[in-house]
């Protein structure tokens, strides 16, 4: 049975909070509403730009048009101040000689993929795509495993959705701690596996995949 690993991407690959602050207060200025602060954009992260904004709106303004205003500028900008936790590069390296990895995340597809193509070139990455329900659904880990060629992975994350999304997909979670998440909410809802700093991931995979 060969193993691969599944990657998020925000707070777990790359430090995207201050683009992704920068375009929910970009999306509220429109509408004249006061911005969100770093900390809150950081507990709304997680489950999709839809929600990010619904979380952020709170019911004060139409949320397709946030939607498109947050797109609009985040899509241009998504780059900007985003970039790889430090160690990040050197943990994908060497996994990447031993294990097939992918990265699935609910980021859309459309900022996705050129942060992927930047940071992570040759690595198959999954944003969000019409048609595929986003996690913790675990429609796009399965297909991402058979993508490349995996049958079974370690799905490796820093929030509550990844945790879910391990579950729902019969995989085990390797949760950072770097991320946008605190342990103890993590631990709410079933977290076992934790990694403090890149550094430890290729011993911390390891050790759950001998483990099993």
């Amino acid at each position: 049975m060969k193993t691969g690993i599944l990657w998020d991407l925000d707070g777990t690959l790359l430090d995207t909070l201050e683009d992704l602050h920068d375009g929910v207060n970009h999306a509220l200025s429109r509408f004249g509403l006061p911005g969100r602060t770093m900390e809150e954009v950081r507990s709304f992260v997680g489950n999709g730009a839809r929600n990010l904004m619904i979380r952020a709106l709170d019911g004060r303004a139409d949320i397709e048009e946030a939607v498109a205003a947050f797109h609009a500028y985040y899509d241009v900008h998504c780059i900007g101040k985003t970039r790889p936790y430090p160690g990040i590069l050197q943990a994908l390296e060497a996994l990447g000689k031993k294990y097939p990895m992918a990265i699935v995340t609910n980021k859309p597809h459309s900022a996705a993929k050129p942060l992927c193509d930047k940071y992570f070139p040759g690595l198959y990455a999954r944003g969000e795509i019409a048609g595929t329900p986003r996690k913790p659904a675990p429609d796009a880990l399965i297909a991402a495993m058979a993508e490349i060629g995996a049958d079974t992975c370690i799905y490796v994350g820093d929030s509550e959705v990844d945790v879910t999304t391990a579950k729902n997909t019969g995989v085990p979670c390797l949760t950072v701690l770097w991320g946008f998440r605190d342990r103890e909410d993590l631990e709410k809802v079933g977290a076992e596996h934790f990694c403090q700093k890149p550094e430890d991931l290729t011993a911390a995979i390891e050790e759950i995949i001998h483990g099993q």
